[in-house]
């Protein structure tokens, strides 16, 4: 099979000498598209890819490609030309949609992609491509004043290809270098230049089959082809395409879309197409960063939340203690008195129950500028502000709290509460003191333990 491999190249080369001996009809669908498929063929055959459809869809964009060129040629020789002319552009223009997604799987060997990246590469590839239709193209579309049909298909070929080629130069970029990186981003070149010099031509009548421009089409899925043969780079950059780089595509394109606005007739419409593409997709990156944020506030709110009370945890007290440090108050830690035995008695599933009722009774008893957090199983904190008396004052309040039984499925349960209050001195120890208090308190039956 590696043999398929040079099939490509050697149907360039045989070009030259079956110019001379041919009719140009078979040359023209034979010599010349065999080119094409030999390299479709070089794609199919070439070790497999990570990516199961990156071969078929790459081989789909130069088979679409083909069908056009085959269509054309016919077209040009049956006076076929209004009908199968329009039918091969479309099999051309099949070609951009087909190579964007199959190129960039090319190039990685990731199954997967984010919706991050191609949105991001989407918007360098338009950007760009947008500052290089003003510029490339503007020079030559007085030419097609007044016949929009002929200006639109002479333009949008160039179009694609300027998105296309910087398409894959960001992703090529983004993703690490690489040979098969790198030869398929100098095939994309290849195709864009000879469709740009075929521009040229048609605007000066000086086409003709066999030209330079046709053999640049051939050379560009030569090089394609051969990427396949070549291993794409695990070594993904995690940073992806700088912000930098798309607020200045951003830019360019809101700039030359207001620079239009004020003077259309120094810029060609058809970087409207680009302009906007761009603009949309920045507010669908902005729309999916936003989104990205609120979860990962989200996350983070659950990270540090009791999933049962919903009352912060014992990572967000612990995290909190460092700004109480410089405050006058307490820490409280409080252990449930005779919790264990509900459990045993009703089930975990009433013992539940009576967690989230107790941390409601606590909410309610504790000022607004309290924080209290469940630390895990019947252990709940708490940082107060205030002097020691306000500590114990609010200590005995929540003690009163659990003083009445709970109702819990018409069974009623009572339990009680040991608190150990440590004061705020500004040492490191306040959450060991609090403890040490807590056990005092719960060993000696003291309810309350201040240290």
């Amino acid at each position: 099979m590696r043999a398929v491999r040079f099939m490509a190249p050697l149907f360039l080369l045989a070009q030259f000498p079956a110019q001379g001996f041919t009719s140009g009809v078979l040359v023209e669908l034979v010599a010349f598209n065999g080119v094409a498929i030999a390299a479709l063929i070089s794609v199919l055959a070439a070790p497999r890819i990570t990516n199961k459809w990156a071969q078929p869809i790459t081989a789909a964009a130069l088979g679409s490609w083909c069908v056009g060129s085959i269509t054309a040629t016919l077209a040009s020789y049956l006076n076929q030309s209004s009908l199968m002319a329009n039918l091969s552009d479309g099999f051309y223009l099949l070609f951009y949609p087909l190579a964007l997604l199959g190129f960039r799987q090319l190039v990685s060997i990731q199954q997967r992609f984010t919706i991050l990246e191609v949105v991001d590469a989407s918007i360098v590839g338009l950007g760009l491509s947008t500052l290089g239709a003003a510029f490339a193209l503007h020079p030559v579309l007085p030419h097609f004043e007044g016949d929009f049909n002929q200006s639109f298909l002479a333009i949008i070929y160039p179009v694609a290809d300027l998105v296309l080629l910087c398409f894959i130069a960001t992703t090529v970029a983004m993703q690490g270098i690489s040979r098969r990186g790198l030869l398929l981003a100098l095939g994309v070149l290849i195709y864009a230049l000879s469709d740009f010099y075929f521009l040229w031509q048609n605007l000066h009548s000086t086409y003709v089959f066999g030209s330079l421009v046709d053999y640049g089409w051939l050379l560009a899925f030569v090089v394609i082809s051969e990427s396949c043969w070549h291993p794409a780079t695990d070594n993904k950059s995690n940073e992806g395409i700088s912000p930098v780089l798309i607020t200045i595509s951003v830019f360019l394109s809101a700039t030359l879309l207001a620079l239009m606005a004020i003077a259309p007739d120094n810029f060609p419409h058809f970087i409207l197409i680009p302009s906007i593409g761009t603009l949309a997709l920045a507010f669908i990156r902005m729309g999916i960063a936003l989104h990205h944020a609120r979860n990962i506030g989200d996350e983070r709110i659950l990270a540090r939340t009791d999933e049962l009370t919903m009352l912060p945890n014992r990572r967000r007290l612990i995290a909190e203690i460092p700004n109480f440090a410089t405050h006058e108050g307490s820490l409280m830690l409080l252990d449930l008195d005779g919790f264990k035995p509900v459990n045993d008695t009703y089930g975990h599933e009433v013992g539940d129950k009576v967690l989230q009722q107790v941390a409601q009774r606590f909410s309610r008893s504790l000022p607004n500028t309290a924080l209290l957090a469940r630390l895990g199983g019947d252990e709940f904190g708490v940082l107060v502000s205030g002097s020691n008396n306000t500590a114990m004052e609010i200590a005995l309040a929540l003690r009163a709290t659990l003083s009445y039984p709970f109702v819990i499925d018409g069974n009623q349960i009572s339990i009680g509460v040991s608190i150990g209050i440590a004061e705020n001195d500004g040492a490191d120890d306040l959450l060991l003191r609090a403890d040490n208090a807590m056990y005092a308190a719960k060993r000696q039956a003291l309810g309350v333990c201040q240290l």
